[in-house]
């Protein structure tokens, strides 16, 4: 980051000086009306404006709290620790966390070398940002789709590893100076830059983490095999999970240790040697049923894993499943 903006952003604020002359506790007047934990947009906005930002307050320990706005948090340096739905966030310098309004997010204290940036964004900002994202279901076309809509069953977080992505991390600075100045088109220029960092951002999902709201990725991928082993594929399992090809992909072979082929393949066969020591259907015609079209090319591939010929395997030769 520019050294003069990190400067301006690392200066004490008259909140922060307060906390360094001992008072342990956040002012909850400068964040909440009335009773509970959500911090209020109107506390931080002003009126009229679908967006700000502010340095994050250091020396004090946030308690838990959501927000009625969408916050985007950027780690100018230093790193904060977050836990977000129970669960432990880690922010780097570079990296960017985005929380939902069903967040339920608390954050241990920072330092003064502990410089973050919080971007406060009411949904409607991102109206424009949704539709130059396109149609194709991604985490982050979900994540935006649930703010805009007040979702409660969304994931509520997205951490972005970008940290050396130079284009996100040009953006997001960009977006920081805009916010700052004095531009007549202050609005305008924030909504476009907030459009392409997104864009950007869909470059990298594989440097994105989030958490899971239903069951495992492996498991719902498992799932769609038991069911479309015949005739799935991985582009159909990404657009019925709502993920991208390229991140899914690599994620079903981090959680599992196998590609989607390999597993399907491995489907496709342990449901051969059932129907060949359970049925009397031929061969040919199981070998169809499980999704091989080519004969020749399932008698070879049984035979590389089982050891035997399908034939061979229905007499009671190789191990039984």
């Amino acid at each position: 980051m520019d050294r003069a903006l990190l400067e301006r952003l690392s200066r004490i604020t008259d909140e922060e000086q307060k906390h360094l002359d001992g008072r342990d506790t956040v002012d909850r007047e400068l964040y909440i009306s009335g009773p509970g934990t959500k911090i209020n947009a109107r506390r931080l906005l002003a009126a009229g404006k679908l967006i700000t930002l502010r340095p994050h307050t250091r020396f004090v320990r946030f308690p838990p709290h959501s927000h009625d706005y969408v916050e985007m948090v950027y780690m100018c340096a230093g790193s904060t620790v977050h836990i977000v739905n129970g669960q432990r966030v880690e922010l780097r310098q570079g990296e960017l966390l985005m929380l939902s309004q069903t967040a339920v997010q608390e954050i241990e204290r920072a330092d003064v070398g502990d410089v973050a940036v919080n971007f406060i964004v009411l949904p409607q900002f991102f109206s424009n940002t949704l539709t130059a994202l396109g149609e194709e279901e991604t985490p982050l076309r979900h994540f935006l789709v649930d703010c805009l809509c007040g979702e409660i069953s969304g994931v509520g977080y997205l951490h972005f590893c970008v940290s050396e992505v130079r284009q996100v991390q040009n953006l997001i600075e960009n977006l920081i100076l805009t916010l700052l100045g004095e531009s007549n088109a202050k609005r305008k220029l924030s909504q476009m830059t907030m459009s392409v960092l997104f864009m950007e951002l869909l470059n990298h999902t594989d440097r994105l983490e989030y958490p899971e709201n239903e069951d495992a990725i492996a498991v719902r991928v498992l799932r769609y095999i038991d069911r479309e082993y015949a005739h799935g594929s991985l582009g159909e399992a990404a657009r019925e999970l709502h993920y991208n090809v390229a991140w899914l992909s690599r994620q079903i072979k981090r959680q599992t240790g196998k590609t989607f082929t390999e597993l399907v393949q491995e489907k496709r066969l342990a449901q051969a040697a059932f129907l060949l020591r359970n049925t009397d259907r031929r061969i040919d015609d199981i070998a169809i049923a499980v999704g091989y079209e080519n004969s020749s090319f399932f008698h070879r591939l049984f035979k590389s894993v089982y050891g035997v010929s399908p034939k061979h395997y229905r007499d009671g030769e190789g191990a039984a499943i």
